[in-house]
């Protein structure tokens, strides 16, 4: 994968840090200096860490695991919604609901809840109940999937968290911590990069910043999908090769099987 260059990044102000008097002084390494009273994020060592964790989001997908995405502010929760559908991972945008992870039997339930109402719906349940009753259950299920968002799909926990803003998505990085799940976070200047796994230090606020790093994190993802089909391909052309093979091996020791039969049965005539 192709490492996004020094203009690509500045021409999309990843480098635009917070203030200086909201800075987290665990971010001091990834900051180049403090322009008008606003700290600049040191672009180098955000493309290093981007590659890093692109490589960690390809490997995790290539080996067919699950990547939660967690953005729910107002710039963020759009495009991750759009990008991340296309890969099949799930994401959370609307709100993130307390024990999402640490008490992920209860989701489970949820989402059996709304299944079982999706069920209603088709085998002829509805037809017998009132308006009042059908609404209700709908507006329960309207909720429920506005909450949960993509994870209906998700029948275990993911093997790491994508999250674009650690301060405000604080629950869900505690969880994953909790859990041992690795996190993967965009961090701005007010962060802590000590929280995740693999910080990316980059604005977490501007539209084109965080669009640049999640389209980044997609293609990983998509990457890793990619070869997973490839390896499963190769795989089972390998698994025929084979099959074959073994059948030609046969079939020459059943001919030289027959050549001795012929030559004993020469002999003794």
């Amino acid at each position: 994968m192709p490492r996004l260059d020094f203009q690509t990044l500045l021409d999309a102000g990843v480098h635009f840090g917070h203030l200086k008097r909201k800075w987290n002084p665990n971010m001091a390494p990834y900051i180049f200096t403090e322009k008008k009273g606003i700290h600049i994020i040191d672009l180098n060592k955000t493309s290093v860490k981007l590659e890093q964790a692109c490589g960690a989001l390809k490997n995790i997908s290539r080996s067919g695991k699950k990547v939660l995405f967690v953005a729910t502010k107002k710039q963020a929760k759009d495009i991750v919604a759009e990008k991340v559908k296309a890969t099949g991972m799930p994401y959370v945008t609307e709100r993130w609901s307390g024990g999402m992870l640490t008490n992920f039997g209860t989701i489970r339930r949820a989402i059996k809840k709304m299944s079982t109402i999706d069920r209603m719906q088709t085998d002829g349940t509805f037809q017998n109940m009132s308006k009042r009753e059908r609404l209700q259950v709908m507006r329960q299920r309207e909720k429920m999937e506005k909450n949960l968002g993509s994870i209906v799909d998700l029948t275990r926990q993911p093997a790491a968290l994508f999250v674009v803003d650690i301060v405000k998505e604080h629950i869900a990085v505690a969880e994953a911590r909790k859990l041992n799940i690795p996190v993967i976070a965009m961090v701005d200047t007010n962060s802590d990069p000590t929280l995740v796994d693999f910080p990316i230090p980059a604005n977490d606020d501007a539209t084109k910043s965080i669009e640049l790093i999640v389209d980044a994190a997609v293609n990983a993802v998509m990457e890793g999908l990619q070869e997973r089909k490839a390896d499963k391909e190769r795989q089972q052309a390998e698994g025929v090769k084979a099959e074959t093979d073994e059948e030609e091996e046969e079939g020459d020791e059943q001919e030289q099987d027959e050549e001795v039969t012929e030559e004993e049965e020469n002999a003794s005539e």
